[in-house]
């Protein structure tokens, strides 16, 4: 997979580790007992068990350790927000400093990687057929448990690609594709199934996959940024954030975007789309959000390197029109906000004060606002949903019976978080739940 043209744009963020650098840190860890990072780790990697066999130079089996409880390790070892997670866990943390978990997960995932191991094999088979939609890191961990469990899975992927966000929504200097690609290998090497450039309700029918396969795990994600509602959208250089960083990172291309680049939104995918911007060469990124620093919803760490990229940021500020020129943009024009009573999602709800607008020069805009929910194929199933979010319960069942869903289909704001890590963990539940219910299906 292309990276594109620029340097900088697959100049990794992360340090390379030497063999001494590895070895060193992990003679640091105490290998607790009842770890606390462990705990900490939503898809509870033995953190000990893997930096342990570091220790001892087992490297296959510490990548064994990783990937057994994280089918997405790999991806999970460069964009976990390891620093309130494991690391944050970390009984050394207020000693000294915490174990540097995160780097030995990705040096050992590397060496996995790059020596061409193969972790896993298929289980005995079943006789059963499972589907999964959509190939992203909730669709493989259910896809890779079901396979070690001996059924015979599909999975039908939208992109070309498998991997998901990790392939295509993520940017190069934090996320390589071929990471991602690899850890969609090791799950195709255990004899899944693959469609890929095929989306489930269009180019095969909602109907032929309840003929077909025993159980069907929805696993599909979400879909684009949603517009403004704003005029001047439709000019040339406004961008929706997942498309703009998916044609930097496939290497499509996004032509000139100049020297001033306007983001809308604080979260981690706006965070990405102005840190690309800023490595593509623009001079002024500007991120505009209509809360505070208090409600943005980007991790920490990634609020801290966009600044230390460069990155500007203006509070309380909604954009009202974007300004062209010979149809670009040019300009985007902005009014203050000031901050009211709590909305229905428990932030205080920003609200316009009059006669505060501003104009901002741009030659580039990208909303990055969130996602939009995709539907059209819950209807067809007629699965259960709120506000396009599926409702499943806590083993992700759906209404009805032969229908699970993992990922961020079900994500709902308020209710866990909306991360990788997240996503791997609902996949094994969601593989566990199939499991259990394909004991009581007579096999066709």
């Amino acid at each position: 997979m292309s990276q594109g043209k620029n340097s900088r744009l697959s100049e990794p963020i992360y340090r390379e580790l030497t063999r001494m650098d590895v070895v060193n840190e992990a003679n640091r860890c105490l290998f607790c007992y009842d770890a606390p990072c462990t705990r900490a780790c939503p898809t509870h990697i033995d953190v000990p068990s893997f930096i342990r066999k570091i220790a001892t130079g087992n490297l296959k089996g510490s990548a064994r350790v990783i990937m057994e409880a994280n089918p997405v390790g790999a991806s999970c070892a460069r964009v976990c927000p390891t620093e309130e997670l494991c690391e944050g866990a970390c009984v050394l943390k207020d000693e000294e400093s915490p174990i540097r978990i995160g780097d030995l997960q990705r040096y050992v995932t590397d060496w996995a990687r790059q020596n061409g191991v193969q972790l896993f094999r298929p289980g005995p088979a079943t006789g059963y057929r499972v589907a999964v939609v959509g190939g992203g890191p909730a669709g493989l961990s259910a896809a890779r448990e079901l396979a070690r469990m001996g059924h015979d899975v599909t999975i039908f992927e939208a992109k070309p690609e498998l991997g998901g966000l990790n392939t295509y929504g993520i940017v190069p200097f934090r996320l390589p594709g071929e990471i991602a690609l690899w850890e969609a290998e090791q799950v195709v090497k255990l004899g899944v199934n693959v469609h890929t450039g095929v989306t489930v309700g269009k180019d095969v029918p909602a109907q032929e996959l309840l003929e077909r396969f025993h159980a069907i795990v929805l696993a599909f994600g979400m879909g684009t940024v949603p517009r403004l509602g704003i005029p001047g959208e439709e000019l040339e250089g406004v961008w929706d954030a997942i498309d703009f960083i998916e044609r930097v990172k496939t290497g499509d291309g996004v032509g000139e975007i100049g020297k001033r680049v306007v983001v809308v939104g604080a979260g981690n995918t706006a965070i990405d789309a102005a840190t690309c911007c800023k490595r593509m060469g623009a001079e002024q990124v500007t991120m505009f959000y209509r809360r505070t620093e208090a409600e943005m919803t980007a991790y920490p760490f990634e609020y801290e390197f966009a600044k230390q990229e460069g990155v500007e940021f203006r509070w309380l500020s909604v954009p009202r029109r974007i300004l062209g020129e010979n149809g670009r943009v040019s300009a985007v024009e902005f009014i203050c906000m000031r901050l009211d009573a709590p909305d229905h999602s428990g932030r205080p709800r920003p609200v316009p004060v009059p006669g505060t607008q501003f104009t901002v020069e741009a030659d580039t805009v990208i909303r990055a606002i969130g996602q939009s929910r995709l539907t059209r194929l819950l209807n067809e199933l007629r699965i259960k949903c709120r506000n396009g979010v599926v409702q499943v319960d806590e083993c992700f069942r759906t209404n009805r019976a032969n229908i699970f869903a993992a990922g961020d289909c079900t994500f709902e704001r308020g209710k866990g978080e909306a991360m990788v890590v997240e996503a791997a963990e609902q996949g094994k539940i969601v593989a566990r739940s199939v499991h259990q219910y394909l004991k009581q299906v007579k096999k066709v």
